[in-house]
């Protein structure tokens, strides 16, 4: 083996243990805070787990869908508010009751903001998404406020809350929908044009825009579904409260972002998985269980889970290192195979 395969084949093995590196990440977690706590690995906690992470979760499918596209979307938090409110007034205003009416309506809310959103970015000539994000993330909170007057509405649909607090066999019904809407995102993005569209927008916008590629409404498309995960993770918080409090999902854009990086995406755009985002959003949630579970004061958990955000940018940047070495390597092999051939 001459030494270029050599570093090849090396290269190949670091490269695979850094992908890795989120689902290791949150082993050591796992098999460290179930020594700590015996209580830790019980079929209740773990569905608390579960049900912690959903709302998280469900952001981060939306989220990843968009920083796939080298974009972000600052206003998921804010739309969680505004559709639970929106829900909580067809019962407080209209009297109607059925979930099947009500639950739709939060998706929709929170579609259409995302529409706004992507819309204002794309056709403003905005020249980033943060801004259009940002000011979203300020109106539909301002609209959450002014609608319900700064007071939580009380009473929601028994769907809501079943979705919200009901378990299926020990296993809460939001995580049963996360993994539903996962499997759905993952066969979005790789099994139909669409979702190869957006990656290649997100590696390359320009050179996707002269192969043909619809940029703008692939661009726009990614907002909207932002917005209606963040309308669905609605569904799930104002189930767990049997209510809709203005305030919330306060920050949970940062916990969403953070998921999706932590799970191995990348801010520059192209590159993330489904997998990696749901893992993202356990490692996210099994700090905070864990945490809880060892009576660390509150404060730790920022201070741990910022330094899991800066652990996941590093592995970014090592991977990116290793890939551009790779690529180089895998070159020098041509040239060697030709000179060897001549």
């Amino acid at each position: 083996m001459s030494a270029t395969a050599g570093d090849s084949h090396q290269l190949r093995w670091a490269l695979t243990a850094v992908r890795m590196g989120p689902a290791l990440m949150l082993l050591i977690l796992v098999v460290v805070l179930s020594i700590l706590s015996p209580v830790f690995l019980s079929g209740r906690n773990l569905g608390n787990i579960g049900l912690e992470t959903s709302v998280v979760a469900l952001l981060a499918l939306g989220q990843l869908m968009v920083i796939i596209t080298a974009g972000i979307d600052l206003s998921v938090g804010s739309l969680i508010a505004f559709s639970s409110v929106v829900g909580a007034l067809w019962v407080r205003d209209l009297g109607l009751v059925e979930g099947w009416l009500v639950i739709p309506s939060m998706m929709l809310g929170g579609a259409l903001a995302g529409a706004v959103s992507g819309t204002l970015f794309v056709k403003g000539k905005l020249p980033h998404p943060f801004l259009a994000t940002l000011a979203m993330m300020m109106i539909a909170r301002g609209a959450a406020l002014l609608i319900s007057e700064g007071q939580p509405i009380t009473g929601m649909p028994d769907a809501v809350r079943l979705i919200g607090t009901y378990r299926l066999f020990g296993v809460p019904v939001a995580v049963i929908m996360v993994l539903f809407f996962a499997l759905l995102v993952h066969l979005l993005l790789t099994r139909i044009t669409w979702g190869q569209w957006i990656y290649a927008v997100g590696a390359n916008k320009e050179g996707a825009r002269r192969v043909g590629i619809p940029v703008d409404r692939v661009l726009i498309s990614v907002y909207v579904m932002s917005g209606f995960f963040a309308g669905t993770a609605a569904i799930v918080v104002s189930g767990q409260t049997n209510s809709a409090y203005p305030t919330a999902g306060n920050l949970l854009e940062l916990s969403a972002i953070a998921a999706v990086i932590i799970g191995g995406a990348s801010f520059f755009g192209g590159r993330g998985t489904v997998f990696g985002a749901l893992v993202g959003a356990l490692i996210l949630g099994v700090i905070q269980n864990g945490l809880n579970l060892l009576n660390v004061n509150p404060s730790w958990q920022y201070v741990a889970l910022g330094v899991v955000v800066i652990l996941a940018v590093e592995l970014d940047v090592v991977r990116s290192r290793l890939e551009t070495r790779l690529r180089s390597v895998q070159v020098e092999e041509k040239v060697e195979r030709k000179e060897a051939q001549a």
